[in-house]
């Protein structure tokens, strides 16, 4: 049976989600293996055509170390995924997604919280039945630290 666009975007959704959801129960490698292998993830704070990458992460190996290394610094974290555009082209797609990041810490003794307002810009490409990132851009537009009552 052939894919139809509307089983793509469900998919591509799921791929999304699960990423978040990886993210937030520190599941590394579980987050990483929503990527091809030769992937390439780039963090931007700010505009990509007018600022260059702070982080870049090749390949699964490198994806895995970076997760689990990023988010250990945060006591818990929850990502909420916003509004997805998603363009498919048979076994590609792209996509934009707003999400809003959320992070939690102490600092001297103080609980604080992190907010990001995030935007992923997104290569996919389906191998099999499977869709996967190909590219990931992670682009930071806004942050709001402040000290959070528990």
């Amino acid at each position: 049976m052939e894919p139809n666009e509307m089983d793509d975007r469900v998919a591509i959704r799921e791929l999304i989600d699960s990423y978040a959801h990886s993210a937030d129960r520190r599941l590394s490698e579980n987050q990483a293996a929503l990527f091809t292998e030769d992937a390439v993830l780039d963090v931007y704070h700010g505009d990509p055509e007018k600022t260059k990458p702070v982080q870049s992460l090749r390949g699964r190996p490198e994806l895995e170390k970076g997760f689990r290394e990023s988010l250990s610094r945060y006591d818990v974290t929850m990502h909420f995924n916003g509004q997805s555009i998603l363009r498919i082209e048979g076994d590609r797609a792209t996509g934009e997604t707003y999400c809003l990041a959320h992070h939690f810490w102490s600092e001297d003794g103080c609980r604080m919280i992190l907010v990001m307002g995030i935007r992923y810009e997104d290569l996919f490409v389906r191998r099999g039945k499977q869709w996967l990132f190909s590219e990931r851009k992670l682009i930071i537009d806004w942050t709001d630290k402040r000290s959070s009552d528990p």
